[in-house]
């Protein structure tokens, strides 16, 4: 069973010099730049298409209950908004409890046929939330979903350190994004067609989206099984499929181990020590409250979209559609931020930038809730989802960037990830049945929340800038690597 790390004796690395700061000088550099270049280019090719398109099927499975919400959901299944609410919380919570024993098994399994077990047993249970009637089985698949789709995210971005250096991960991590904002922005298109099948074979509309797109999530399961690389210093399929050609192996594994040392290691699990300290790391607590905080109006704004939309006069069909504009506007601006963070290496102040401007379009909605302008309305709400969460892979990014090891890297960012889900748990009750058709509150609720990630954003870069400075007092001669990055 293969395992994501590192083979020290097929580096050519011994224990000991994997074990000491210095031990890069027995890897040498024997390749060109365009050689290396090259190489990226055809990893971005085998691996981010592959964990994109599986992060596209889990927010199509997750999200598509937003849509379904406008073709009767409630009235059908029998429950009411707020029992909605509760459901979408109880997805979250099951994916904050396994967060991490995840990426713990992960760690030992390998990413291949974790993350491809994964898709499959969550594109199972989407298929079949299809014929779920009454309160009960609601909440119990919501739950089950959670826990099925349980540290993948944090998979994704931890299999992307292992195979890129810390340079190139912020736009590899925007990109892998891609999928879940892809997933948004078609998933109201595809909604769109898929609704129009109410009555065909008896069914409703929403039964047909859950077949339909949980079919499709289980065949990528298989897909990935199939044909993603084991590892860096592995990188051949389960099947066999052989990617790289000896020098390419030969370069791929040994340029991430000269940028980052961490990225070598003799085991197979994570120690202890590396899970204490990433458990206790307190300089992760702005990035987990600017998390929590500033991505939480973002999941209501997920399931709520179309209904909002309808809201403004639309029909509530072409809601669906209509409210995939944000989504794809969204593409666009993260792109554009992954790709600014790695360039010039400022990944806070991009986090930072990236929340002010979505503050600003947040104020927008909560000064108009009361214009009857219902085109101005959609204008400025489809705006603020284009720059919703776009800030969101480069704070994972950032995280990942400070941890000390492997194992503490896999930790990291499997509590990124738990605050992204405890968000989730938090946004779902701002709008309320008994605050609509405005949802007064709950903007204001929103806008509030927003503010407080956007402050938060400014204590995580303020706090690097003084650690370093206190690193510099302590040791004048201290290697621009020691320094944390911000």
């Amino acid at each position: 069973m293969a395992s994501p790390t590192f083979d020290d004796k097929q580096l050519g690395v011994s224990t000991e010099a994997s074990q000491s700061d210095g031990y890069q000088s027995d890897i040498e550099r024997d390749w060109s730049d365009e050689e290396e270049s090259k190489l990226v280019r055809k990893l971005d090719f085998i691996i981010m298409p592959m964990l994109t398109l599986a992060f596209f099927a889990l927010q199509i499975d997750r999200g598509n209950i937003g849509n379904a919400l406008t073709d009767n959901f409630l009235v059908d299944v029998g429950i009411t908004q707020y029992q909605f609410n509760v459901g979408q919380q109880l997805l979250s919570l099951g994916i904050v409890l396994l967060e991490i024993p995840s990426n713990i098994i992960l760690y030992k399994v390998g990413p291949t046929l974790w993350i491809g077990g994964q898709i499959i047993a969550w594109g199972l249970v989407a298929t079949f939330q299809a014929f779920q009637h009454g309160l009960g089985p609601y909440l119990a698949t919501r739950l089950l979903l959670g826990l099925c789709e349980a540290g993948f995210i944090p998979a994704g971005l931890y299999t992307i350190t292992r195979w890129y250096k810390r340079d190139e991960t912020s736009k590899r991590f925007s990109w892998f994004f891609i999928g879940n904002m892809l997933a948004a922005a078609c998933t109201g298109l595809i909604a769109y067609g898929i609704l129009h099948m109410r009555g065909v074979r008896g069914l409703t509309g929403w039964q047909w989206l859950f077949l339909i797109e949980g079919m499709f999530t289980i065949v990528i399961g298989l897909l990935f099984i199939t044909l993603f690389p084991k590892s860096p210093s592995n990188p051949k399929s389960i099947l066999g499929f052989r990617y790289f050609n000896d020098r390419e192996i030969h370069v791929l594994s040994r340029r991430v181990l000269l940028d980052d040392p961490s990225k070598i290691h003799t085991h197979t699990h994570i120690s202890k020590q590396e899970l204490k300290n990433a458990l206790t790391n307190w300089r992760l607590i702005p990035h987990v409250l600017l998390t929590i905080s500033a991505l939480s109006p973002a999941s209501t704004l997920m399931s709520y979209t179309p209904t909002l939309v309808a809201s403004f006069g639309y029909g509530k069909l072409k809601a669906n559609a209509m409210a995939s504009i944000g989504a794809w506007m969204l593409l666009i601006t993260n792109i554009s931020w992954g790709f600014i963070a790695d360039k010039t290496k400022r990944r806070g102040l991009m986090v930072f930038l990236g929340l002010l401007i979505y503050w600003g379009f947040m104020l927008g909605n909560r000064l108009v809730i009361h214009s009857t302008n219902g085109h101005l309305r959609f204008g400025i709400l489809v705006t603020t989802i284009a720059f919703s969460f776009q800030w969101h892979p480069i704070n994972g990014s950032w995280m990942a960037s400070n941890a000390k090891s492997a194992g503490e890297r896999s930790i990291t960012l499997a509590i990124f990830i738990m605050a992204a889900n405890a968000s989730g748990i938090v946004g779902s009750q701002y709008f309320q049945a008994s605050d609509k058709p405005l949802y007064k509150t709950g903007w204001t609720v929103m806008l509030a929340m927003v503010t407080v990630g956007l402050v938060v954003s400014v204590v995580a870069n303020v706090q690097y800038y003084f650690l370093n400075k206190k690193k510099l007092r302590g040791n004048p001669n201290v290697d621009v690597d020691e320094f944390y990055k911000y």
